[in-house]
């Protein structure tokens, strides 16, 4: 059996099935009105889910998403101003170290890097991040005042290896848990939305940006931009095959209005295999083009298997992108008006 956890503004769908069977799916609606952004979850042992949101803060479920409790994390607090205590905690990343899954990290706006080693009872924050020479320039353009982590990501080799992704300015790295921080190393983007490392090929990251896509070999220090090929280039979406670090899936389109906003969105989604150029992955089975706004993908430990969220539906292909499935759970017409925020599996 897999479960796939989506998260959208205004509502988390759980859904459960076997994914050799799309049609035999059951679907538990949870966080109703939550003002969802971000999720993440335990694979090993008993699925654990976090969930951030843009007002209420984080939230936990320790039973595979059957009930969730909002953690007291206080993020905010303190932060700018004694006026700060009475503001929500903006949650706008979160990931679990794959080292512990006790070891959890969560992204704010502003921004700034909490990390709890108790599985989210306490946090202590990452002192660091906004002392980089560029934070002055961050900025998230609908709201220029501001900024936020956008994406976590621990190096699957190294625990105390923190990749950053910053909506809008930088891409930045610790390699010693927060003490000493690194950003816009050579080649990097500066939009980054979406960030992955690859568990078979130490030092190999990816990463989907509004200023492009990138790969680096070498932990992040440099990355170099493989675009032939790539015709929408403000990208969101990045998952490497779980088992060929050389292959690729990517979602793009040619701007923010036409990748978020349903009504004006034309997305597509591409692969790229080797040193070969990107493909477009048109006309296999996951709605594309006008009217879709850009997927949101997740992995898990089989081979070619991807998980895609749209405004269209819930699909998986076993095939790394040749063909996909729609996955038929509880769909309310007004999710197609939406924009997933988040997607995880669990198989």
């Amino acid at each position: 059996m897999a479960t796939v956890a989506v998260a959208f503004r205004d509502r988390l769908l759980v859904c459960t099935g076997d994914v050799t069977d799309p049609d035999d799916w059951t679907t538990e609606t949870r966080l109703e009105g939550r003002d969802l952004e971000c999720i993440a979850a335990v694979r090993n042992g008993p699925a654990r889910y976090y969930v951030g949101t843009v007002a209420d803060g984080l939230f936990r479920s320790a039973d595979g998403g059957e009930t969730f409790d909002r953690l007291e994390t206080r993020f905010v607090a303190g932060a700018r101003t004694p006026a700060a205590d009475t503001e929500p905690d903006r949650v706008t990343a979160v990931t679990i170290s794959p080292h512990d899954p006790q070891v959890v990290y969560a992204g704010t706006e502003p921004s700034r890097i909490y990390r709890s080693r108790d599985g989210g009872d306490s946090w202590t924050r990452l002192e660091g991040l906004t002392d980089l020479p560029s934070a002055s320039e961050w900025s998230f353009p609908p709201r220029p005042d501001t900024h936020h982590v956008r994406w976590l990501a621990v190096d699957p080799f190294d625990p105390d290896r923190l990749y950053v992704g910053i909506e809008a300015g930088a891409f930045a790295y610790t390699p010693d848990g927060g003490e000493t921080w690194h950003e816009r190393p050579p080649g990097a983007r500066r939009d980054n939305h979406s960030l992955a490392a690859h568990p078979d090929r130490e030092g190999r990251l990816y990463a989907a940006a509004g200023d492009g896509y990138a790969e680096s070999d070498d932990g992040g220090e440099t990355w170099r931009q493989p675009w032939d090929g790539l015709e929408h280039t403000y990208c969101w979406s990045v998952a490497p095959a779980p088992d060929d670090p050389d292959r690729v899936l990517v979602s793009s389109a040619r701007g923010a209005s036409t990748a978020h906003t349903a009504s004006r969105a034309e997305s597509y989604v591409y692969r790229r295999e080797g040193e070969r150029a990107w493909e477009r992955l048109d006309g296999r089975g996951l709605p594309t083009g006008e009217g879709v706004v850009r997927a949101v993908f997740a992995t898990t430990d089989r081979p070619e298997t991807v998980y895609a969220v749209t405004n269209r539906g819930l699909f998986v292909t076993r095939d790394f992108g040749d063909s996909w499935t729609a996955i038929d759970i509880d769909w309310a017409a007004g999710l197609e008006s939406q924009t997933p925020r988040g997607l995880v599996a669990l198989s």
